[in-house]
């Protein structure tokens, strides 16, 4: 079943508070080895019982410290969440129109609400993946390009050229004389 992103959905960045406080979290929760545990129980200051949270989620709440304690807004988008054509556009970064491009070069699936697109954010997320993996293999072909040109060019530097052949200078002419012959 699909859900839908509210129209307040956004990120906001921690503060260096906010920073300082999740590094801390982040390192005491990756002492705490998880391992293969089903459970994690947190005691809060003020309450005797436990709460008793799915290890996932507490190997989940480690990763958006990490990110916080970078400095890095972090969202939770369930991975059936349908998006906006908006929502698509501000989570790759580029503009709503080429989104809409996109869709229509079915590039990315879509479903038809109305007037409106929506995307599935693990459709989005796919579409993202396939676009890095591309954009990843043609940096390292330029690399690989550029590396090639570099050994071609040190290599006809120390090509020896022949000397140039001398210039015949008559004093005795004006410059533009000698420049012309």
């Amino acid at each position: 079943m699909s859900t839908l992103i509210p129209d307040f959905f956004e990120t906001i960045a921690p503060s260096e508070a906010d920073s300082r406080l999740a590094r801390e979290s982040s390192r005491l929760l990756a002492a705490r080895k998880l391992g293969g545990q089903a459970e994690a129980r947190i005691r809060f200051e003020d309450q005797e019982e436990p709460v008793v949270l799915p290890a996932s989620a507490l190997r989940l709440l480690a990763r958006i410290l990490t990110e916080m304690s970078r400095g890095n807004a972090v969202a939770l988008v369930p991975t059936s969440a349908e998006l906006s054509t908006q929502q698509a556009a501000d989570l790759l970064c580029v503009s709503r129109p080429y989104v809409v491009k996109l869709l229509d070069e079915g590039a990315i699936p879509f479903r038809a609400v109305g007037r409106y697109r929506k995307v599935r954010f693990d459709d989005l997320m796919a579409y993202k993946r396939k676009d890095d993996e591309a954009r990843e293999r043609v940096l390292e072909q330029l690399a690989a390009d550029t590396q090639e040109l570099e050994a071609e060019l040190r290599s006809t530097r120390h090509m020896e050229q022949p000397p140039a052949p001398p210039i015949a200078w008559d004093s005795g002419k004006s410059d533009e004389a000698n420049r012309t012959e």
